[in-house]
Formats: structure tokens, C-alpha cells, sequence
């Protein structure tokens, strides 16, 4: 999922295509699409792309978090016609009768370019393949560098070898720094099992002496710059800082780890559904799917783009496009419930305090 949005500013001040966060009015005209996705998420080139070939206008709106994109779903005020959540995220809106159904028909680049492997994957939160496009996907691993790191790295464990204190970054996320200690621990990520989070709690907080920082966006700018030896990261993220430091290293660890979809989505509330089907479609066209690929450096599941890269080693890239039957226990992020979120909550207070 994406978490860092350190040219959106940017991207906002010099194009009359987006509009700032929670700009999508409350009607729009047949002539538009309310698109809601993260930030520094898709080419402004395929926005101004998609208006000139459709004559359609794209009032473009962004979000931080998928918790901070919930609640304006729900409450229905501002009304979007595509969203971008994440996994989990699909799931709750699902349980909450919050999306439309996707009629595949009139999305046939959907059905076509998209591999169905990511379908496949997405039936762990859409279990009939009913209500989400594939936009994006990844995994979670560790990033190290290797002037700094003088072994092989297989096994989430490094992150609590005391010869690298201070020389540690974790993900300031509930969720992530869970399925590191879960995993570690022979785990699943989803679970919910009071004493299974209760020994990753304890792990974690063993492990807080030799954290650098817990931080989020900062791990790509931390490792490009040679600040720490070892960072989670994001696979999209590992791919851009190896173009800007080759002495970094990206690896799954052998325990196993979170596999994420973006999705696109369809709210049940949207004014502008027509438009919305031609929006996906669009994104769903090869060339635009290798645009936003190249732009983004986040994995596409759209096949037919993938075959477009010209570049081999990236089209080839056991990061970019790991083959997932070589690793064992891979999950997605599920929706755990009220109960569940707040559990989380509370064993993640305690390892922030402690």
C-alpha cells in the first residue's frame, strides 16, 4: 500500500487537474469522475491522457491512510465514484455494504489485461471477485545494506541482532511492526489469539533498545543516505532506492510475510457510474498500466503492461515481480473487526510506551 506522498504538493500546485483533499463536491456533472486515491499514486500524465482521449474531467482528491479514506466513504457526504483502498480495507467496506458491484463487461480491459493470479490473491477480502480491481501490489521484506551487513539475510531475526542497535528502522504501523514479531514467531499475521499477540508484544519491546526509529516514509530516505544498516520497507519502495543506492539489498525473509493489494473500487454511492467503468478501463490498458508502473515503481498485476517494459532486468525483477510459489506463508492483511482493531490498539500502546 502506498504510504508516502513526498511530491503530491507538488503535483496539486501545478495542475488544474487536482484538487486538494476533500475537494470532491457533493454532486458532479455527467461530464466528470471523482477519483480518491493516495497520494503520488498515478502519473498526472495518464489524468491529462484520459480527459483529452474522453472529454471527461477528473476531479481528483487524495488520502494519507485508509483509515483517514474510510469514514468520508461511509458517511457518504463527499461522493466519489473510484476509490484505492487497501486489502483489509476492501473487506470492511464490503461487510458494510458500502461498494457496487464491478460490471466486468463494461471493464473489459479488467478482464483481459489483469493476471489471474492477483484475482486470485484478491479473493482472500472478495471472496467472488465482485467488488475490486487490482491496481497495485507488493510485499513487505527487509532492505539492508550491504557495506554495512556482512552476512546473508534470510530471517526477519536480524532486526533483533544487538550488533546492529541504533542501526534499525521499523514501520511505525500497528499492523506491520505485528506481522514482523507474528511472523517471527511462526504466526499469523491476522491472528487474534490474545497470547500469540501478547508474545509479539513482548518481542517487540525486547526489540525497542535497538530500534534507530520507527518511522514510515523516512526508511527509503534513511537507507538511500546510508543512515541505517537494516529497514522493513515496502517492495515498491526497495526498487526505488536501489536506483538511487546500489549497495542496497531487498529480501522476503524466509518466515514469511504480507503480500498487499490496492484495489480499485466503486462506492454504491457514485453519481457518475458510466464514467467511473471508463476511468477502470482506461487504467486498465496496458500502456497506461506501464505508465503508472514506471511512475509509481509499485508492482502492476496487469500482465500485458509488464510485457511492455522494455527494461529486462526490471521486467524481470524478483522484487518487482517476485514468483510467489517460491515463498512459504504469505498472507494478506484481513479486516479483523471492532474487537480486533481495538486489541491491536491496545498491545501496540503498550509496546510504544514501554
Amino acid at each position: 500500500m502506498k504510504k508516502c506522498t513526498l511530491l503530491a504538493a507538488l503535483l496539486i500546485s501545478v495542475s488544474t487537474l487536482f484538487t486538494g483533499c476533500g475537494a470532491a463536491s457533493d454532486t458532479a456533472s455527467a461530464g466528470e469522475v471523482v477519483v480518491y486515491n493516495w497520494g503520488e499514486y498515478i502519473d498526472p500524465d495518464a489524468i491529462t491522457q484520459f480527459e483529452e482521449e474522453t472529454g471527461i474531467k477528473v476531479i481528483y482528491d487524495e488520502f494519507e491512510t485508509n483509515e483517514i479514506m474510510y469514514p468520508k466513504i461511509e458517511a457518504g457526504a463527499s461522493a466519489y465514484d473510484v476509490v484505492c483502498p487497501s486489502d483489509y480495507m476492501i473487506q470492511k467496506m464490503i461487510e458494510n455494504d458500502l461498494l457496487a458491484e464491478i460490471d466486468f463487461e463494461k471493464i473489459p480491459n479488467a478482464k483481459t489485461n489483469i493476471g489471474a493470479q492477483y484475482y486470485e490473491q484478491a479473493k482472500e477480502f472478495d471472496p467472488k471477485n465482485q467488488y475490486a480491481i487490482p491496481y497495485c501490489w507488493g510485499t513487505v521484506g527487509i532492505l539492508y545494506n550491504k557495506t554495512m551487513v556482512d552476512e546473508p539475510i534470510d530471517s526477519w531475526s536480524v532486526l533483533w541482532d544487538e550488533k546492529y542497535k541504533d542501526n534499525i528502522l521499523m514501520q511505525d504501523s500497528v499492523r506491520d511492526a505485528f506481522m514482523v514479531a507474528l511472523k517471527l514467531k511462526g504466526y499469523s499475521m491476522n491472528s487474534t489469539n490474545p497470547a500469540e499477540l501478547e508474545e509479539a508484544k513482548n518481542a517487540l519491546i525486547e526489540q525497542k533498545p535497538l530500534v534507530q526509529a520507527y518511522v514510515i516514509d523516512q526508511v527509503r530516505d534513511k537507507m538511500i543516505g546510508n543512515e541505517a544498516a537494516i529497514g522493513v520497507i515496502y517492495s515498491g519502495e526497495a526498487i526505488y532506492t536501489q536506483r538511487e543506492n546500489p549497495d542496497l539489498e531487498y529480501v522476503i525473509p524466509k518466515e514469511g510475510t504480507n503480500v498487499w493489494l490496492d484495489c480499485w473500487v466503486i462506492p454504491k454511492n457514485a453519481p457518475n457510474m458510466e464514467n467511473a467503468q471508463k476511468f477502470l478501463d482506461f487504467m486498465c490498458r496496458d500502456d497506461i498500466a506501464l505508465k503508472n508502473f514506471e511512475y509509481i515503481t509499485y508492482s502492476t498485476p496487469n500482465d500485458a503492461a509488464r510485457e511492455l517494459i522494455e527494461d529486462e532486468e526490471i521486467r524481470n525483477s524478483r522484487i518487482a515481480f517476485p514468483t510467489l510459489s517460491d515463498y512459504e506463508n504469505l498472507e494478506t492483511f484481513h479486516y479483523l473487526g471492532e474487537e480486533g482493531d481495538a486489541l491491536y490498539n491496545e498491545v501496540w500502546k503498550e509496546v510504544k510506551s514501554n
